[in-house]
């Protein structure tokens, strides 16, 4: 990162002033740095900012240092992904009031963010709704698309979790900072994400605590972030509307996943419906939605030609297919004894056929 990286960091300090603010400030001098040292007579020149928006700026921005600010988040490990970097994702770029800072936690760079899909619904949801999302989410496994939602009990949980479960990268954006994560409950569920599994966003410093009204400000970036948002139980009013009306204003596939008639949850998925929202009863409604063609691990094995392959590798490769297996598990498997089987596996794995992975485990690379 640049010297001038620090000023991002203080900017995501702030609690007075919005993101709306930065963006604004910010392409007016385009430059981080000189829209830092602004002064009160420079930002009255800039329309869409008012009197109260420069006062709470100037005010706090005499609390904060910058240098302080990036030595703190550098020192607790923390990612930090701003419109300057690489790495911020292009989809955000265009929504209205993109976020001007983004602290992870994980590794964004593993998900696929041409095949994300945004999952919402209700922190209450029905067993009916958790058992057939789950159902329709394990369909994608293996798969290179990434499930985005946002860590909440019910449907969120439901949809992280199946993705963890399934070697789906997903992607979870809070509505508080790292420090203060809601609900505790999904502790265990933010720890595998950001360990292997995805990543975990905020726009909040480490010590914001998950209030209200973030919720629905922490919604843009979950439709922001995705292809396409599936509605998986909702009432008329909630998050999960709100989220449906961003995913139309920015231009996503709005789908939605039936459910009992008689539940006050699904109110708001029959009036989606109605509107012209996708009907996913299944996996494959989900790939036709967004007329994505996807290959899962199986799938994958299958088009690779193994045909150079001898007889005693394919039956290999063929139990690797199913699962990651140790050398012992393999001997076990195939009959092979070890010396044989160690030659075939270096060979397999120079060809770039098979890794070895945490655990003395072997699989095949997809």
């Amino acid at each position: 990162m640049s010297n001038i990286d620090k000023y991002w960091y203080a900017f995501a300090k702030l609690t007075k002033v919005s993101s709306a603010f930065v963006n604004v400030v910010y392409r007016h001098f385009e430059s981080i740095d000189l829209a830092w040292h602004a002064q009160s007579y420079d930002l009255w020149k800039i329309e869409g900012i008012n009197k109260r928006q420069i006062d709470d700026f100037i005010e706090e921005r005499k609390t904060i240092n910058p240098d302080e600010c990036e030595e703190y988040i550098k020192s607790r490990n923390i990612d930090f992904i701003h419109p300057e970097d690489k790495r911020y994702p292009y989809l955000l770029r265009y929504i209205d009031n993109p976020p001007t800072g983004l602290f992870m936690l994980g590794n964004i760079e593993e998900c696929n963010l041409e095949r994300t899909i945004a999952v919402v619904g209700s922190r209450k949801a029905s067993d009916n709704a958790k058992s057939n999302l789950k159902h329709i989410l394990e369909g994608l496994a293996d798969t290179d698309i990434c499930i985005v939602s946002g860590l909440a009990e019910g449907i969120d949980t439901i949809a992280h979790k199946t993705a963890v479960e399934n070697n789906i990268k997903t992607i979870a954006v809070i509505g508080g900072g790292f420090d203060k994560l809601y609900p505790k409950s999904n502790v265990k569920l933010f720890n595998e994400i950001i360990n292997g599994n995805g990543a975990v966003l905020t726009e909040y410093w480490p010590d914001v605590d998950a209030i209200s009204w973030h919720f629905p400000v922490r919604n843009r970036l979950v439709s922001g972030l995705s292809k396409g948002v599936l509605v998986a139980e909702a009432a008329k009013k909630s998050g999960a509307m709100i989220t449906a009306k961003l995913a139309l204003e920015q231009g996503r596939e709005l789908m939605c996943m039936p459910g009992l008639i008689s539940n006050p949850n699904t109110e708001g998925i029959y009036s989606l419906l109605k509107t012209g929202a996708a009907i996913v009863t299944n996996t494959q409604d989900i790939l036709d939605a967004l007329n994505w063609k996807v290959l899962n691990r199986k799938d994958k094995l299958e088009s690779k030609n193994y045909g150079e392959l001898s007889e005693q590798e394919q039956l290999v490769v063929e139990y690797l297919q199913k699962d990651a297996l140790t050398m012992d598990e393999l001997i076990i498997k195939t009959n092979l004894n070890i010396n044989d089987l160690m030659v075939i596996l270096t060979k397999l794995e120079l060809d770039g056929i098979i890794s070895q992975i945490s655990g003395e485990k072997y699989t095949v690379k997809v």
